[in-house]
Formats: C-alpha cells, sequence, structure tokens
C-alpha cells in the first residue's frame, strides 16, 4: 500500500504486482493509511489499484491455512468494509481494472466511484463459487446496487464490463485510463471543498440504515 498526499489530498495505491488480494497484511495496511488520512486531517482520500487491477477480493491462499485464519481474515475484511462506508472523510474509488468480491465491495463503500473503461469485469462472483454473502454484504449491496439489478449483481454472479456497472451500481461513471487520474483527483478535490464536520454527519444519516445492518452483521 503506497500513501502519498498530494495538494491535501491522499491516494492510497494497492499494487502487489499481482491480484491486490486483501488478506492480513493488506487489510492491516489500509487501516495504517486509513488512520495517517485521519491523523493528518486531508481533504479526501482517492483509493486505486495497479493499471488493469483494482482488486480481485480476499487472499484465498489465507482460507487454506484452515477456518481459523479464514474467518480471522473475513471478519477483518468485514470490519474494513464497515469503516470505510461509515468513514468521515470523502473517499473516492478509481478503479483501475478489475474489481471483483471484496475488491468490488469496496469500491461501493466509496462516495465517488470513476472505473477506467477496458476489458475489465466487475462482479460479485459469491454465488458462483459456492460462498454464502453474509448479511454484512447483503446490506452493503443493497445499499448501493439499484433492485433490478441486486439479483444479476449479487444471485446470478454477471459479470459486467465498467460502462454497463454504471448502471447496476458498482460505479458512477467511468473515463478512459489516460483520464483516470485526472477526473478522480478533480472529484477529490471538489469533495474536500466541502464542509468536513456536515459531510461526515449526513453520510451516516444517509447509510443509517445500511451501517445498522452491517454492524448487526458483524456481531
Amino acid at each position: 500500500m503506497n500513501y502519498e498526499v498530494t495538494n491535501n489530498i491522499a491516494t492510497l495505491t494497492m499494487d502487489d504486482g499481482k491480484a491486490n488480494a486483501f488478506g492480513p497484511a493488506l487489510i492491516a495496511a489500509f487501516n495504517e493509511a486509513l488512520d495517517r488520512a485521519e491523523r493528518e486531517k486531508v481533504g479526501a482520500v482517492i483509493v486505486r489499484g495497479r493499471d488493469g487491477m483494482f482488486s480481485a477480493g480476499f487472499d484465498l491462499g489465507e482460507f487454506k491455512k484452515g477456518a481459523e485464519a479464514g474467518t480471522a481474515m473475513a471478519n477483518a475484511g468485514f470490519e474494513l468494509l464497515l469503516r470505510l462506508y461509515s468513514f468521515p472523510l470523502p473517499l473516492v474509488a478509481a478503479c483501475t481494472g478489475h474489481g471483483i468480491a471484496l475488491g468490488a465491495f469496496v469500491i461501493m463503500t466509496c462516495d465517488m466511484r470513476i472505473g477506467c473503461q477496458g476489458k475489465f469485469k466487475l462482479s460479485l462472483p459469491e454465488t458462483a463459487i459456492g460462498m454464502e454473502l453474509p448479511p454484512l454484504l447483503m446490506g452493503l449491496a443493497e445499499s448501493r446496487i439499484p433492485p433490478n439489478f441486486l439479483t444479476r449483481v449479487a444471485l446470478n454472479s454477471e459479470n459486467f464490463d465498467p460502462d454497463q456497472a454504471v448502471s447496476a451500481g458498482l460505479l458512477d461513471e467511468t473515463v478512459s485510463a489516460d483520464e483516470l487520474t485526472a477526473r478522480s483527483t478533480d472529484a477529490a478535490e471538489k469533495l474536500a471543498q466541502l464542509p468536513q464536520a456536515q459531510f461526515a454527519k449526513n453520510k451516516l444519516a444517509i447509510r443509517a440504515v445500511a451501517l445498522q445492518c452491517m454492524r448487526d452483521g458483524l456481531k
């Protein structure tokens, strides 16, 4: 996880050279970066991956270590989603490529979600790979995905390209790869101009039902 601040905008870049899988190390680094952004009182935060890959989700190798390791990683990932969806600072997702499973959920937690056009997939593959969607994930999905797409996205595990993902509620807009950095920076700078205290309070108010569902799912 790389952390960089330019003009009071913090950019968090995930790049493990592979799938940007959310294992214990990446989850811990993500939380540390969020801590730093709050401590430094930046105006907004951009979350991005490497070119061609935002994130393909959890580190499946961790699940192979046994139930205890898999459960610990999953709980840490779910807690990260809850933190992101209630984060007091504006969050902008710069989806640099594929966003799958937990990667797609991280994108959904952000306040502005800008995708890179191209032959990329955004999907929730849990049904297709034989996994259940726990209440925490359903609470987030239902608050972001339009009802007419919820079955296709969350149940049927359809793959969507970035432009299709806008209609499906996974992204807000798409731009070319050359424009992604500038567009996400512009969005972050505009959000950073909003009064932070009111932004944080209104975020919690608007998402109160979903956040309570997510919290209940962690119990």
